[in-house]
């Protein structure tokens, strides 16, 4: 009591303290008073926290009185103290001085929270020397939050207002993220309240877009005055600091708050936020952020499709920055989460489409063409993902994708059968099939080997032998996509006749040996599915523009001389098919055959260089152009072309023969001999499966074969005349005939390449295997017992009884 009475024997650090304040606030500071008031405490540091404490104490009587002129000059020589003193004695004034700003921000006044949050941030920027061990923020976490999402009615303040949060968050992140005492600062709790006040001051912003996808931040200035600028300012550097194990604390508030405000559709600020994020954190954990999103677009598989479909392109954002640098061990996970997402898509298209006859069918239309965005995007994201892969992940990218293909006599294919029909069983294929398209598109593999292994191209094959033309054409793409290994498909668009192919500039390397081996290997299947392809009912101009350019390719990158050789006992084929038209295919198809033909030996003669071959080539184009046209592809493939009743079988000017080609083409470089062996393509147990039956159930399929397999009563029972007699007895016709096919089976064998024949005898073994089980299947049966017999379905034992009085027993048994 006598020390306040008496000013003389106050201690000298309250009297220094009071002197600094005038006795008008609007004179402010006393500079002369604040140099003794810094000088003392420099040379007597343990007198600081006395200091503050008093500092502090006059501070809050001022607040308290609404006497702001003093505050303002508290503060600022407790900015000027803070600056001037580093010493471990300035561990107790830190604690004076965060308890003086956090008076001021918790009053209402504006002012006091904009002048508390600026000292704040000037304490922010010193550099401490050694680490706090009880300091904590979190009371300034919440308070700075708060002010970031001010709500006052006046604009101008509101945006002060936020603009001080949003510093104070900053000065927050400085301080802490580098003080490892501070790793608090990374829980849940607290990125709950930073990265949400960022990103809500973020999505204000009206040139936003313009700004968010470029790394570069804003300047000085904007950042001042903007606080959707200065937001993401923070929002950069906050990312930029994020160590590898508080990367998903930092991600999860920020897709909350995409679903609390809704930000999926339209999804515009969602794409700019996560270009922010992978571009401000460190490469190396880019798949944090990939995983982060595929586990929400699972959380969200039963939302709305616009909502997954914002989902999936903020995944094709991420993954396009990713794909750029490390994609860590996601690869396979990212491609299984999308095919998974893209199943289901189909899954609700197909339902929507099952309601159509409802009276919500608007919806359903609606419903299923929203569908539609997200399937198309998911492919985009597969594509471009796997576009950006290297050559080695590109392969086995393309093994998981075609795994996850419905295709006949797999499992899956049974499962989405049962499941989702044939319509969703076709959509899947077409979807996945596409997304191979984009997988293979710039894939360069240095061996066919390599690209096409036999895990890949049965199944690939498989498909292309089925009955809908889009998902040959698919096929057909992916091939060109991978034989292309020197881009010269995009020269050859087009069926036509091209009168010069020198003028193309066709790159072309030397088939190498591994190319070579892999003909030899799986050469006749490749042909054997092109000549199938061809007669194909449905094809369109499409179809056979591709079918076109992969003959085309394969005589670029895989023909050596006997590649060639069977290539055009191919084309022989081909036309020979269409002249006997055993299977009454309609005009256009045969023309259209006749037509590609043409094309492919006028490129191939070209391609080879043989002037005779050339030259018997142009002879048959000229008559053609002159009597047949519609049997060239310029003329086939108009719209409205006019087809003629018959062929003219009998005109061999129109038509290319096999011998003139073979005499053409004598010499040591080709073996000609194999031209006079007709090309047969050997249909084996997969086309017998997969031809006509693309989607059938497997029960079908296993009525089919039993009822194809019984004999037909009509025929057991021929009628015996006369002339069956006659016939019976006259043997001289039939030993030309044996004498005819032991000649042709002998010069099958002598002149027919050893894989041909391979082929040939394996759908012989294939075929006797299969009628001896069916046999065995319809005769070989256990006997009914009346304790009853076990059956297996659906992986469940059942158990069917018999009744005795039932029972057929044999006649011998009947006692």
């Amino acid at each position: 009591g006598v020390c306040g009475c008496c000013g003389p024997l106050r201690p000298r650090y309250k009297r220094l303290v009071d002197n600094i304040f005038p006795e008008d606030p609007k004179d402010g500071l006393v500079k002369s008073d604040m140099e003794k008031l810094t000088f003392y405490a420099v040379s007597a540091p343990e007198k600081l926290d006395r200091i503050g404490a008093y500092l502090a104490e006059r501070l809050s009587r001022d607040v308290l009185r609404h006497r702001y002129g003093y505050v303002v000059i508290a503060m600022e020589a407790l900015d000027q103290l803070l600056m001037a003193c580093h010493s471990q004695s300035i561990k107790p004034f830190v604690e004076s001085f965060l308890h003086m700003v956090a008076k001021l921000l918790e009053s209402q006044e504006p002012d006091l929270q904009v002048l508390g949050t600026n000292s704040f941030v000037k304490f922010a920027n010193i550099e401490e020397d050694t680490p706090s061990y009880h300091r904590r923020y979190d009371f300034f976490v919440s308070q700075f939050s708060a002010m970031c999402h001010s709500t006052h009615e006046d604009p101008e303040t509101r945006t002060r207002i936020r603009v001080a949060g949003i510093k104070g968050l900053q000065g927050v992140v400085r301080k802490t993220v580098n003080d490892e005492l501070q790793a608090i600062i990374w829980e849940p709790q607290h990125m709950n309240k930073l990265i949400p006040s960022m990103l809500f001051n973020m999505q204000e912003a009206d040139d936003f877009d313009s700004r968010a996808g470029h790394p570069s931040s804003p300047s000085g200035t904007e950042r001042d005055e903007n606080p959707a600028a200065l937001a993401e300012s923070c929002f950069r550097e906050l990312l930029g600091r994020a160590a590898y194990g508080n990367m998903n604390n930092a991600l999860r508030p920020v897709l909350v708050h995409l679903d609390n405000h809704g930000l999926w559709d339209p999804n515009e600020f969602a794409v700019s936020c996560f270009r922010i994020i992978m571009y401000s954190i460190q490469a190396q954990h880019s798949h944090h952020v990939i995983q982060q999103v595929l586990g929400h677009l699972d959380t969200h598989n039963k939302d709305t499709p616009r909502v997954r479909a914002g989902i999936v392109q903020v995944l094709l954002e991420t993954v396009a920055i990713a794909a750029k640098g490390s994609v860590g061990p996601t690869v396979l996970e990212v491609f299984n989460t999308l095919l998974k997402h893209l199943r289901m898509s189909v899954d609700f298209e197909m339902g929507a489409d099952s309601r159509r006859g409802s009276a919500s069918s608007v919806s359903s239309r609606s419903k299923e063409s929203e569908e539609r965005i997200v399937q198309n995007a998911i492919i985009q994201t597969i594509g471009f993902f796997g576009g950006n892969l290297p050559d080695y992940q590109r392969a086995e990218v393309m093994m998981f994708i075609m795994g996850k293909v419905p295709v006949y006599g797999t499992p899956c294919h049974t499962l989405d059968t049962v499941k989702i029909g044939h319509l969703g069983t076709k959509r899947i294929q077409a979807m996945l099939l596409s997304s191979l398209i984009m997988v293979t598109s710039g894939f360069k593999a240095k061996t066919m080997a390599a690209a096409l292994p036999p895990l890949f191209l049965d199944p690939l094959f498989s498909i292309s032998l089925m009955e809908d033309s889009e998902l040959r054409q698919l096929v057909l793409e992916i091939l060109h996509n991978i034989i292309d290994r020197h881009d010269n498909r995009a020269k050859l668009r087009g069926i036509r006749i091209i009168p010069n192919v020198a003028a193309l500039k066709i790159k072309r390397e030397k088939i190498s040996k591994q190319d070579v081996s892999f003909m030899k290997k799986h050469g006749q299947q490749l042909y054997r599915h092109i000549y199938l392809g061809c007669k194909e009912e449905d094809n369109v101009h499409k179809n056979f523009e591709l079918l076109f350019t992969a003959l085309a390719l394969i005589t670029i990158e895989l023909a050596n001389e006997e590649v060639v050789i069977d290539l055009i006992r191919l084309a022989m084929a081909l036309q020979d098919m269409v002249l006997a038209n055993e299977e009454n295919m309609p005009m256009f198809i045969r023309c259209s055959i006749l037509a590609l033909v043409a094309a492919y030996l006028n490129f191939l003669s070209q391609m080879i260089a043989n002037p005779p071959f050339c030259q018997h080539v142009s002879k048959v184009l000229e008559m053609r152009n002159l009597e047949a046209p519609y049997l060239l592809p310029e003329h086939i493939f108009r719209e409205k072309c006019p087809l003629p009743s018959t062929l003219e079988k009998d005109n061999r000017s129109l038509y290319f023969q096999t011998q003139e080609i073979a005499e053409s083409l004598a010499g040591p470089s080709y073996n000609v001999e194999r031209l006079s062996v007709p090309y047969v393509p050997q249909v084996t147990d997969e086309d017998r499966l997969s031809r006509r039956k693309s989607f059938v159930d497997t029960i079908s399929l296993q009525v089919d074969l039993l009822s194809s397999s019984l004999p037909d009563k009509s025929q057991l029972a021929e009628e015996i005349t006369f002339e069956t007699l006659k016939k019976a007895i006259d043997t001289t016709g039939l030993e030309e005939q044996e004498k005819e096919k032991r000649r042709q089976v002998i010069e099958k064998f002598q002149k027919a390449p050893f894989e041909e024949i391979a082929a040939h005898c394996e759908s012989k073994a294939n075929m006797l295997h299969d009628r001896l089980a069916q046999i065995f299947e319809l005769t070989i049966r256990p006997p009914p017992s009346p304790s009853g017999t076990v059956t297996i379905t659906a992986g469940h034992a059942q158990y069917h009884s018999v009744p005795v009085y039932e029972m057929k027993f044999p006649d011998l048994c009947v006692y």
